[in-house]
């Protein structure tokens, strides 16, 4: 485990990050007094990072800990304002598979409270030769950071962020599925996930673990990985290329801008029960198909030209028609999405046409129908050409 000066690579090593704007979300809360230092685990990651800006910025009296080991869809670009600029804010370079880098990390931070993202999440992987690789960072993962929290025995919060996956599939006559309904996923990732969600039941009902667990729609916005549907399609059709759409087009989701999520894990975090689940859900809903086409009116085509600008490839070994959740819990707590699809998505399209081939460097490999493995930047780290100047 080691502490981070900063970057230290071709696309992070510059002031690409320095022209972005700082996005977080909209929430503060009274401070509470149990909580001091929170370790946000995958910190430089997608909705992790929107979390580490906003607690840094919205709560000077916290400290803000991101533990992450800058994984092949991490990067430093994304939380580097806050690390330029925030003395609340600390980056500890770490692995969650890793028991002594955890433990190591909760004493000498002195950690109180536990936000933990980290996760393998993009269902094409799974299906996939690293769908191993989603055992060991979901399940085994989340079963070190339990195991830790446990011994450590100075935890207040352990919030552990799931995904509406877990649910599995909802057909269009079904209701909105609440907290309670049964787990069945269909995926690799998400059965990986609903691994993880019992676990960390476990924990809570076993050694009373002060556990909650947050559960949520696909969430968009910039700073995500091009490797999901939304920022690629963006990517694509900057590059001149074509959207690819698997099977039909016909599969819908849910789609929940990176601000109200935020605005929910820090309601959950200021105003959550203890051994609670919470929805994050929203209505926003449309299909692969319908999102294809909104990004080209977008970007400017017209009727006439849809089709020269989509290709239909393959579908995955199984692909959900749709996932639907309720939120009724957590809007009981205050919580209300306030962007709607059509302005974040506006939000998104204009931060990916001025940073999306800048921000984590070559992406070529990863715009494909279906990326087979991690990102090419970060094997050549993992074969042994650092580009990270880390330092004990």
């Amino acid at each position: 485990m080691t502490a981070h000066n900063g970057p230290n690579s071709p696309a992070e090593n510059d002031s690409t990050w320095q022209q972005s704007p700082v996005f977080i979300g909209t929430t503060k809360f009274t401070r509470v007094p149990t909580i001091s230092n929170i370790l946000i685990t995958g910190g430089a990651g997608f909705i992790a990072s929107w979390l580490v800006r906003h607690l840094a910025l919205q709560y000077p009296a916290y400290n803000v800990i991101c533990f992450d080991k800058l994984d092949y869809c991490a990067s430093f670009n994304n939380i580097a304002y806050v690390n330029a600029n925030c003395r609340n804010f600390k980056f500890v370079k770490g692995d969650i598979t890793n028991p002594g880098e955890v433990e190591v990390v909760l004493r000498e931070q002195k950690i109180d409270t536990i936000m933990h993202l980290a996760a393998m999440s993009h269902v094409d992987l799974s299906f996939s030769g690293d769908s191993y690789e989603f055992t060991s960072v979901n399940v085994y993962g989340t079963h070190v950071l339990l195991e830790a929290a446990k011994s450590y025995g100075k935890i207040t919060r352990f919030i552990h962020v799931s995904t509406d996956e877990v649910y599995g599939e909802v057909l269009e006559e079904d209701t909105d599925l609440l907290e309670s309904a049964i787990l069945a996923p269909t995926n690799p990732y998400a059965a990986t996930k609903a691994a993880a969600d019992m676990l960390v039941n476990a924990y809570y009902r076993s050694f009373k673990l002060p556990v909650i667990i947050v559960r949520c729609n696909n969430v968009y916005g910039p700073h995500q990985f091009p490797e999901k549907i939304i920022p690629k399609f963006i990517c694509l059709l900057a590059n001149s290329r074509k959207c690819l759409i698997h099977g039909d087009g016909s599969n819908s989701r849910r789609y929940l801008f990176a601000g109200d999520a935020v605005d929910a894990l820090d309601t959950i975090l200021h105003k959550g029960t203890i051994g609670q689940i919470y929805n994050i859900g929203t209505t926003d809903e449309v299909s692969n198909r319908e999102l294809c086409v909104l990004l080209l009116m977008e970007f400017g085509y017209g009727e006439g030209e849809f089709d020269q600008h989509i290709e239909y490839t393959n579908d995955r070994p199984f692909n959900d028609r749709r996932y639907a959740i309720d939120a009724s819990r957590l809007k009981s707590l205050g919580w209300s999405q306030k962007t709607r699809f059509e302005v974040g998505i506006s939000r998104t399209i204009a931060w990916y046409r001025q940073f999306g081939s800048l921000w984590w460097g070559d992406i070529s490999d990863i715009l494909t129908a279906f990326p087979t493995s991690r990102h090419i930047h970060y094997r050549a780290v993992m074969d042994g050409n650092p580009i990270h100047n880390d330092v004990a």
